[in-house]
């Protein structure tokens, strides 16, 4: 599994070191959840949606040639 859960404190306070996440990522938040992907170096990124809920979080990789 790509995306890694987040923790969100009981007060709901996201806490990242930025120092430590990759260098190119995206976090996804939706419904109290959060959670965290790496980018890789070549793809497409697709979030998917329905009712405004996050279903689901595809990735298109590719590879220079």
């Amino acid at each position: 599994m790509r995306m890694q859960e987040v923790k969100i404190s009981e007060t709901g306070i996201l806490e990242l070191d930025i120092m430590e996440l990759p260098k190119s990522c995206v976090i996804v938040i939706c419904e109290g959840k959060a959670k965290l992907g790496a980018l890789p170096a070549h793809a497409e990124t697709r979030i998917k949606t329905h009712a405004g809920k996050v279903k689901r979080v595809n990735f298109d990789e590719g590879e220079e040639f």
